[in-house]
């Protein structure tokens, strides 16, 4: 929890000074992505709110995405991550939206995707979607590996 905690702090001071605000839709990351982020002192000033988006029922009823609105869409994939950042930004009228989406193991999800897959995407001024591949089957390896790239690349956005 520490190296995340460290990376969330280099984007709370980035967000903090360009007076911008996040909302987080996690799922294989169990919210650890919201946790690093709340662990920061000062976390009010940039973090408006967040949701595990663990099943289709939280999909439903936190994001409002129908079973419809998953037309052309299937859950971890780049489009679906695409999809919860874009949705969390626009609800919670914030500067940027981050999304996790995968399988943390340690077996594969009911997509095909194997255990250590994860999509995950900001939307904001900058836009960006990625998908992470560990190789491993380790559950909570994987969570904080996938929370940590999430950072990461909120991070790699902020500094752009």
């Amino acid at each position: 929890m520490k190296e995340l905690v460290g990376i969330a702090e280099q984007v709370a001071a980035k967000l903090i000074a360009r007076k911008e605000t996040i909302a987080v839709a996690e799922s294989s990351a169990g919210g650890l992505i919201a946790a690093s982020l709340l662990a920061v002192p000062g976390a009010s000033a940039y973090f408006l709110g967040g949701a595990v988006v663990y099943t289709r029922d939280a999909r439903r009823v936190l994001m409002d995405i129908s079973d419809d609105g998953m037309k052309g869409f299937r859950s971890s994939s780049e489009p679906y991550a695409r999809l919860l950042a874009e949705r969390m930004r626009k609800r919670f009228g914030c500067d940027w939206g981050l999304s996790e989406t995968g399988a943390a193991g340690p077996t594969g999800n009911r997509y095909g995707d194997a255990a250590g897959h994860s999509c995950m995407a900001i939307a904001g001024p900058a836009t960006e979607v990625m998908t992470l591949e560990t190789a491993g089957n380790d559950r909570f390896a994987n969570m904080q590996t996938f929370a940590a790239t999430a950072l990461r690349l909120l991070l790699r956005k902020l500094s752009e």
